[in-house]
């Protein structure tokens, strides 16, 4: 059975399936069979898009360039939200409203939370931003795994962490649909713009309905069904592109951080 997912900005599951249902319509107009059934909500994301029966799914750059050599990239959406430059997309460094005029460096010794180690947005992307900044590798007083943006949001919000830094897609979904999520929350900074979230499919997936995926999310970007989840178009971007990731963890590394955790922070 073919397989379908789009886990990673599922802040409305209903926008997520309405969105699917106009894209499988197109897949099925192209000729593309099988078809999968419906969307699958996975919960381990790894063993998932190792599928060799996986159509579509959205994964998270870090994850593609350190565990997923064997899909294919189909390529990104390109996102209606403030952080997004084209197909790009950064974090934003949310804080408390007492702290705000503050910067990173103000953040030295202080609390963060990130929502786990494999994520370019909440961990990658700020260990190659503190790392310059970092004395014997360590720049946190701790380093909370919370799960998920969302819990390193309320992380924040009561004060269990001082900082975390959160994809600016999710934080406009956020804004837009659930503003008490980040109530209470200022903007202190922003990491490095990367490629957006990877669209992969299987390595099995013939260069016909390779093809035919493509030109289905050249199509549905463009309609009023992309709107709720801030999609404005496709992009085909080659994988070479996401090289940038791992250079960020080299950056980092070669300034001696190699984690953010508590085990290596002071």
């Amino acid at each position: 059975m073919m397989l379908m997912s789009l886990p990673m900005y599922a802040i409305s599951p209903l926008d997520v399936e309405i969105f699917t249902v106009a894209l499988l319509g197109k897949l099925k107009r192209l000729g593309m069979k099988p078809l999968p059934v419906s969307l699958s909500w996975p919960t381990n994301l790894l063993a998932h898009w190792q599928n060799k029966d996986l159509l579509l799914s959205q994964t998270c750059g870090f994850p593609l360039v350190e565990s997923l050599p064997q899909v294919q990239l189909v390529g990104t959406f390109s996102y209606r939200a403030p952080g997004c430059d084209g197909f790009r997309y950064r974090s934003f460094l949310l804080a408390r409203e007492e702290h705000s005029g503050l910067h990173l460096t103000s953040f030295r010794h202080r609390r963060l939370a990130f929502n786990s180690t494999d994520s370019q947005s909440g961990y990658n992307s700020l260990r190659a931003l503190v790392a310059p900044l970092a004395e014997n590798g360590k720049y946190f007083s701790e380093a909370l795994a919370t799960g998920s943006h969302l819990e390193s949001l309320l992380y924040v919000q009561q004060h269990k962490a001082d900082i975390a830094a959160i994809d600016c897609v999710t934080l406009e979904l956020l804004r837009r649909t659930d503003p008490e999520r980040v109530s209470g929350l200022v903007v202190v900074g922003q990491t490095a713009a990367v490629p957006g979230l990877p669209l992969i499919t299987s390595a099995q997936t013939s260069p016909e309905h390779l093809a035919m995926l493509r030109q289905a999310l050249h199509e549905v970007s463009r309609e009023p069904v992309s709107k709720p989840l801030l999609i404005e178009a496709f992009t085909e971007v080659p994988r070479p592109a996401y090289e940038v990731i791992r250079q960020m963890k080299r950056i980092a590394e070669e300034f001696g951080v190699r984690e953010l955790m508590p085990e290596s922070v002071s």
